[in-house]
């Protein structure tokens, strides 16, 4: 590698570090590696701000900035306070059979959205049930996050890499239904009993506060039942469309944008109503993350530890699907999963060819996809839904730090793709 492919190497362990540590705002960090790898001329502002592929993930950007205006008209309905005090009714008060409930709808949810769109719908219902059942919030939020990885793995449009590895493979959305969808299924049912080991010392019962709870008449919590329709009619459509992608080809973002600028103009919502619930903390921090990351691909970093994990599997398909989804999962944890797939994604279509272009060869863009979205739970920045929730927590009030979400994280990815290995073996290689 160049001297400054190892100078923008340096300048990203170094932001990661503090990330890590969060002896700056993590803010901060991104935004300061982002400037260095610019004046190193890592990259560039074309590459930075205008490439497809090394450049911010506008996309994503606005996705998330379309949902959250939605989430803020949604919020001002009292819809959140609505399912909140529902939740806690169908749980009956108990932590883990609230946590369990919550886990199951945002692992479905995440399937049939995107998993930060799911996560921005229901992390404002978590704060609100666990502040009537007097729970500590960050347990839920951290497995909500978790959950939604895991779910969004199920189908094509349930994680941004999914939709890139479909488009270089030429797979569609049946083919992730039955390929992904059965072994997600297996792991939702172990990550909720990953639950109970993990937070058990949180599940503590209040007979006086869950009698409290089940007194309570949800349908007062609306506040403004028009502005309710209004809001659930567009959300629906946003839906619609983003299950719909492959047939109307409209971007998610084009859709959240779309959705957020018809509720708005529709409404009675001001626009400084509107916005006043965006994050605009994560959005920066995303923006300096993919800038440090693109650099990384300008300078053939991230190229060159893929084709070396590639090299080690020597031709061997069953090698080479251990090391891809082994290496994927790894490497997920420290990188967004978005980029690397952006750029693994051609090397693996090139060994699928080599494999014979068959339907036993496909096995690696499984392997590739589990891999890089199972990976995202390792770490506090492994995936968006992480960095989203770890954002709106700092927000009110509750701030999840870097290894209080990684210390779980790791035994869930750890746990998740050693049972995904075996699937794969057994289905596509025994």
């Amino acid at each position: 590698m160049t001297a400054v492919a190892w100078l923008s190497v340096a300048v990203f362990l170094g932001a990661y570090a503090l990330i890590a540590t969060e002896r700056i705002h993590r803010v901060a960090a991104a935004l300061g590696g982002a400037g260095i790898m610019l004046s190193i001329h890592a990259t560039d502002a074309g590459s930075a701000f205008f490439s497809e592929a090394t450049g911010i993930d506008w996309n994503v950007i606005f996705l998330l900035l379309g949902m959250m205006v939605i989430v803020g008209v949604l919020k001002q309905t009292g819809v959140f306070e609505y399912l909140a005090i529902w939740a806690a009714k169908r749980a009956r008060g108990r932590p883990y059979r609230l946590m369990v409930l919550l886990v199951v709808i945002t692992a479905a949810a995440s399937a049939l959205l995107d998993n930060v769109t799911t996560v921005l719908l229901i992390v404002p219902v978590t704060f609100l049930v666990c502040e009537r059942l007097a729970l500590p919030v960050v347990p839920f939020l951290i497995a909500e996050a978790m959950a939604s990885n895991i779910g969004g793995t199920a189908t094509l449009i349930g994680d941004p890499p999914n939709i890139i590895i479909a488009s270089k493979g030429g797979l569609s959305f049946n083919d992730f239904l039955v390929h992904m969808a059965p072994m997600v299924v297996i792991l939702v049912i172990v990550f909720i009993g990953l639950c109970r080991i993990m937070f058990g010392r949180i599940f503590l019962y209040d007979p006086e506060r869950a009698a409290d709870v089940m007194r309570l008449d949800e349908r007062e919590a609306i506040g403004d039942r028009r502005l309710l329709w209004q809001s659930l009619a567009v959300l629906a459509l946003v839906m619609i469309a983003f299950v719909l992608h492959p047939v109307l080809h409209y971007e998610p973002s084009v859709v959240a944008v779309l959705g957020a600028g018809i509720l708005v103009a529709a409404t009675k919502v001001t626009a400084e109503e509107a916005i006043a619930e965006v994050e605009w903390p994560t959005l920066v921090f995303f923006a300096g993350l993919f800038v440090m990351i693109g650099a990384l691909v300008e300078t053939g970093v991230i190229g060159q530890v893929s084709r070396l994990a590639v090299d080690a599997t020597e031709g061997r398909l069953g090698v080479a699907t251990m090391v891809l989804l082994g290496g994927s999962a790894g490497l997920s944890a420290i990188v967004d999963n978005i980029p690397y797939v952006a750029t693994m994604s051609p090397i693996v279509a090139d060994l699928v060819q080599a494999n014979g272009g068959n339907a036993d060869a496909q096995v690696l863009w499984w392997a590739l996809a589990f891999g890089a979205d199972l990976g995202g739970n390792a770490t506090a920045v492994g995936a968006a839904a992480n960095v989203v929730v770890i954002g709106i927590a700092a927000r009110n009030g509750t701030p999840i730090s870097f290894w209080e979400f990684t210390k779980y994280g790791l035994v869930v990815t750890a746990v998740t793709v050693s049972l995904t290995a075996p699937y794969l073996w057994l289905r596509y290689l025994g």
